[in-house]
Formats: structure tokens, sequence, C-alpha cells
């Protein structure tokens, strides 16, 4: 008899715990894609240090500038415009991104500063 108050708090600790683990975690703040100036879809590279080489590449004009275009049709995968997703890091040159909806659902990438709304 003198458990019975404890073993009660247990319980109702237990079932409160229970019910909470239950519950989805709040909404994720998605971003979108943004296409800027005359592009068609969004390119997201590997990783920044793809982003880097290939837009000094590109800055750079003739034949390099040239190589530079090239290089970022074969290493970054062209995504919608408006594509929803998740940042998971954040810098001065862009973001990591994750697609959280679409067709390329699930991808992960870097993304130019300017394409992430």
């Amino acid at each position: 008899m003198k458990y019975l108050p404890m073993i009660f708090m247990l319980g109702t600790l237990f079932s409160i715990a229970l019910i909470g683990c239950q519950q989805p975690i709040g909404p994720v703040v998605s971003h979108k894609l943004r296409v800027i100036g005359n592009q068609s879809a969004v390119p997201v590279f590997p990783d920044e240090e793809s982003y880097l080489h290939t837009s000094h590449e590109k800055q750079e004009g003739g034949v390099v500038g040239m190589v530079g275009d090239v290089k970022q049709n074969l290493t970054a995968k062209q995504i919608d415009d408006q594509t929803p997703v998740q940042i998971v890091t954040s810098d001065e040159y862009g973001a990591v991104i994750t697609v959280i909806d679409g067709p390329m659902k699930g991808a992960t990438g870097f993304v130019a500063k300017q394409n992430v709304d």
C-alpha cells in the first residue's frame, strides 16, 4: 500500500512519455530552389568545392569558361525551379540542401546562394 502513490506517479510519467514520442515533430521549415537569369533549372553540385572550382572556370571566359560550362553540365544535377528543399548547412557561397519533395526527393548537394529562396 505504501508503494501505490509511487507506482501511480511512475505510470503517469511513462504514459506521458509514450504519448509524447508518438506525436510528430513540428513541421520542417522548407525553402525552394529558384532559377536566375536564363537558367531553366537549378544546378546542384555534389559539394561546395566542385561549385567553387566550376564557377571560377566559368568566370574566366574563353576556352576555360567553356570547359567550366561543360564541367557544370557533367557534375551538377539539374533540379526544377520551385522544388522544395531543406537547408542542411549554409555559408557565404551557398547551402548544402536536401530535396524534400518531387521526382528528385532525397537528393543532396550544394546550391549557390542566389538559387535558394
